[in-house]
């Protein structure tokens, strides 16, 4: 196994997002996941089953700070028009203490609410949109 210098470790700070060309800079984390979908394949002979891959599933989650109604916006459209809303959403991460950069571009992002009000006196808003995607692609990677 090969060791790593600690400066390598990616950090968050650097991180940026896009929704449709849309530059995020209220974003506070972002997060997509690819999950492989199975069925069990039974065998004669053998007590433990088989998986065989027949789906993919693409979800994750944006989260921004609250400071404009951009989001909940586009979504209400789309929602008030009888249409799904979706969206093309890229995230990149370019830590420069490790020099490399990672950009993934999420395609046909759908966001599943439009958050119309969400506060609290005292606290600082934040809002967070859950999402399901069907295409990805990684635009940069780091390796």
């Amino acid at each position: 196994m090969q060791g790593f210098n600690d400066e390598q470790v990616i950090n968050g700070t650097w991180g940026e997002l896009w929704i449709d060309s849309e530059y995020m800079a209220e974003v506070i984390a972002c997060k997509a996941e690819l999950k492989g979908k199975y069925s069990d394949i039974q065998r004669i002979r053998r007590l433990t089953q088989g998986k065989k891959l027949t789906g993919l599933e693409g979800s994750g989650e944006v989260k921004l700070h609250k400071v404009s109604s951009f989001v909940a916006k586009k979504v209400l459209e789309a929602f008030k028009n009888g249409k799904v809303p979706k969206f093309t959403i890229i995230s990149k991460v370019s830590d420069p203490d490790n020099g490399g950069t990672e950009r993934v571009a999420l395609y046909n992002c759908v966001f599943e609410k439009a958050t119309l009000a969400d506060w609290e006196a005292g606290k600082n808003g934040e809002e967070s949109y859950s999402f399901t995607f069907t295409d990805c692609e990684y635009l940069d990677s780091i390796d």
